[in-house]
């Protein structure tokens, strides 16, 4: 985001002083404003989650929305976290890669789960975002056919591995019933 863009997200925002977002099923009323602890109105999302609330699952890779990294479910929608400003999102219900683990068992997510078993990282960075972005498909299509993950993937850029892996991953889930 360019400094005429955030100095007019801070004139419109300007007047609201808290917002409201359920992240991973919990409830945060947070501040608007410049000072520390608060959400700046030229925050992104993505800026939020990983500073101001420490939910450092999502990455910031590109900060341009090219990479996918970033990618969080916002009603239950693939979004790219580095592209939303925080204030846009008062009152949206959004999921992090944290927010995947059955917060009961501990357990990992079926999709999460099927990532380990074929090894579908390599250093890990963009992972969550892929996985983010295969759980809004699956959930969305819980049978899809390879070329529908390829493009749900899309948008997803990985430097280290074969996408190969991450295909066979998120087809497995899909078979295993997620």
């Amino acid at each position: 985001m360019n400094s005429r863009e955030k100095k007019f997200a801070s004139t419109i925002y300007a007047r609201k002083n808290k917002i409201s977002l359920t992240i991973n099923g919990q409830l945060y009323k947070l501040e608007i404003g410049e000072e520390a602890g608060k959400v700046d109105p030229s925050d992104t999302l993505s800026f939020t989650l990983r500073e101001t609330l420490g939910l450092t699952g999502t990455k910031e890779s590109c900060d341009s929305g090219a990479c996918g990294a970033c990618t969080v479910l916002m009603d239950g929608k693939a979004v790219l976290s580095c592209m939303q400003l925080t204030v846009e999102c008062d009152g949206k219900s959004i999921v992090t890669i944290e927010g995947l683990r059955d917060p009961r068992t501990g357990e990992l997510d079926k999709l999460q789960q099927s990532f380990i078993d074929h090894t579908a990282f390599q250093c890990g960075f963009c992972t969550p975002g892929m996985i983010m972005s295969a759980k809004s498909l699956l959930d969305e299509n819980p049978s899809p056919t390879e070329e529908e993950v390829k493009m749900a993937l899309s948008g997803n850029f990985c430097r280290c591995i074969s996408h190969y892996q991450v295909i066979e991953a998120v087809m497995d889930a899909a078979k295993k019933g997620r």
